[in-house]
């Protein structure tokens, strides 16, 4: 049974979608842009966006009773491959020990002209 994970402790979907989706033992979380819970852009740089979206990314895995050592797989997508080591030292600090599988892509594009998404799969225990 397709279950609805959401949370006001991250960004309200900006379209037809869910922040996730619990089946069975795993939980799939749309993709996390760099928008405040209050739906506010974040302002700096990479580095900063790429703090928000993990928090965000967080946020829906705890409203889905898991946490970021339960994620399995991870797609980041960069609208400039050049701020690659940048969001990879800041990933490298919420994913520490066994860090899941990962693909990272560099995309023409993002929602509301953010740098970085990221989207996970996570496993229930």
């Amino acid at each position: 049974m397709k279950e609805i994970i959401q949370t006001a402790n991250a960004p309200a979907a900006i379209g037809p979608y869910s922040q996730a989706i619990g089946i069975g033992n795993l939980i799939f979380v749309s993709g996390q842009i760099p928008f405040t819970p209050g739906g506010e852009r974040v302002e700096g740089g990479i580095k900063e966006e790429t703090i928000r979206v993990l928090e965000n990314l967080k946020a829906v895995l705890d409203e889905g009773g898991v946490s970021l050592d339960q994620v399995v797989k991870t797609t980041i997508y960069l609208k400039d491959m050049a701020d690659f080591a940048a969001v990879n030292e800041i990933y490298g600090k919420y994913f520490t020990d066994h860090p899941p599988a990962r693909a990272t892509v560099e995309v023409s594009a993002l929602p509301k002209g953010v740098n970085v998404e990221i989207e996970a799969i996570a496993a229930r225990s």
